[in-house]
């Protein structure tokens, strides 16, 4: 045993001085998966600050079969909002349920697609919470459905002088909210008419893009564009978070 364990002892050494001493496993091997996941977790919690805005809301972004009936989609980026807290962004209930996460800072873009019809707004509310709040977090939206009721929307972002400034909380038509687990983030995205037309009673993405869905946001395809741009922001955060994680410190 003595000597297989000098020899250990000599392999740990020698990569201790290979990687200078000063970094952890976790940025040189992959065998450990919860190293990894824990790394990747917290790394991206700081995004909003150390990414450029083009990386995580891109001026153009392309959504290939994106559309109704698979037709393709491009949105332009109008507007980005000032990274701020919580209080502007969401319904006052929604704001209730995203509390035990905390808020660390929102960030949000506004596009709109190539005729300039719809407009959406899509964000990320970076939280405060660990892996374990996230995914409890997470289980009650999925449970309770609550990423399907209309009194609990995000809030669009109307930037004067584009084309929507028009877009208010009465003219939300579809959204889309996801709580991810493999990051202290909530992603979501809502939609609308850039003409300023009022909407009733919202429809929830998943539901506007049903086959055979009949109301005027599912006729209109504003449940796609809610959900192909926060799918497509959503793909972003986490190429992000990759390098991010991945990254050798200097």
């Amino acid at each position: 045993m003595a000597p297989r364990t000098a020899a250990a002892a000599a392999c740990m050494v020698l990569g201790l001085g290979l990687i200078g001493g000063a970094v952890t496993g976790s940025w040189i091997v992959d065998d450990d998966g919860d190293a990894t996941t824990a790394t990747s977790f917290s790394s991206s919690a700081g995004l909003w600050h150390n990414v450029p805005v083009d990386e995580l809301f891109p001026p153009t972004v392309l959504g290939t079969g994106a559309g109704p009936g698979g037709a393709d989609r491009a949105w332009t980026r109008i507007a980005v909002a000032p990274a701020t807290g919580c209080a502007d962004g969401f319904d006052a209930l929604l704001r209730k349920v995203l509390a035990p996460v905390g808020c660390q800072r929102l960030i949000r873009a506004t596009y709109t697609d190539a005729t300039q019809s719809y407009v959406t707004t899509v964000g990320l509310l970076f939280t405060k919470a660990d892996p374990a709040a996230m995914t409890a977090l997470a289980k009650r939206v999925e449970s309770e459905r609550l990423d399907r009721r209309t009194d609990l929307l995000p809030l669009p972002y109307a930037a004067k002088g584009t084309a929507a400034e028009r877009f208010g909380p009465h003219q939300r038509a579809s959204w889309t909210i996801s709580v991810l687990t493999d990051a202290p983030v909530v992603a979501y995205a809502v939609s609308g008419w850039a003409d300023g037309r009022t909407v009733d009673t919202p429809q929830p993405a998943a539901d506007a893009e049903a086959s055979g869905a009949t109301t005027a946001a599912a006729q209109a395809g504003l449940g796609n564009e809610a959900q192909g741009l926060a799918d497509r922001i959503e793909r972003r955060l986490r190429q992000n978070t990759a390098g991010s994680a991945t990254e050798k410190p200097s």
